[in-house]
């Protein structure tokens, strides 16, 4: 999957650094003259979801997303890129202090299909969604890999993160695959 060319995919990391550091108050790393802004490298019509995941030192600080289509990229981004800052329940607001230790990772995801069999599920390419009722999990396909899970386990995980069973899936929760396009600055 290959939404974004290379220049396309430094602005929104640009642009995610810039809104962090304007809703924390600390000093922006965006220079304008390096790139031109993503608004003239992404057309404004490309509505994608996407997560922003904030690390220190390879360690999980953040990460929100939001996968609906619905909206342009570059606004879901800088939303996304704040709420990872500042409103992730797991941990407390990123702080100025922090700022300078923060890397960050984009994934622009593709678009959601159903999955009717678990069989549909290639770990490492697929991100999974997993709804019953007001209850929704999301894993990025990344968190997979990183744990070394079969398909099966990747079903039952993005149950159990939504607050379902482990077999939710097997038993009427809808569960959904994605593609994403990831990358980011050099994770420490």
């Amino acid at each position: 999957m290959a939404l974004l060319d290379p220049n396309a995919k430094e602005a929104l990391l640009l642009q995610a650094r810039s809104a962090i550091a304007r809703a924390i108050g600390a000093p922006s790393t965006l220079v304008s003259d390096r790139i031109p802004s993503p608004q003239s490298l992404i057309p404004i019509d490309l509505r994608a979801g996407a997560f922003v995941t904030l690390r220190i030192k390879g360690h999980l600080r953040g990460c929100i997303g939001y996968p609906e289509a619905d909206l342009p990229l570059v606004v879901v981004v800088e939303r996304c890129a704040v709420s990872a800052a500042l409103s992730d329940p797991r941990f407390p607001p990123l702080s100025e202090a922090e700022w300078g230790e923060v890397d960050l990772e984009l994934s622009v995801l593709g678009p959601i299909e159903r999955v009717v069999d678990l069989n549909e599920i290639v770990v490492g390419r697929h991100g999974l969604v997993v709804e019953f009722g007001r209850r929704r999990g999301v894993l990025l396909p990344q968190v997979a890999v990183e744990w070394k899970w079969d398909a099966v386990e990747f079903a039952a995980q993005t149950c159990i993160k939504a607050g379902l069973p482990r077999d939710a899936s097997q038993k009427g929760a809808k569960l959904f695959k994605f593609e994403a396009e990831v990358f980011g600055e050099k994770i420490s």
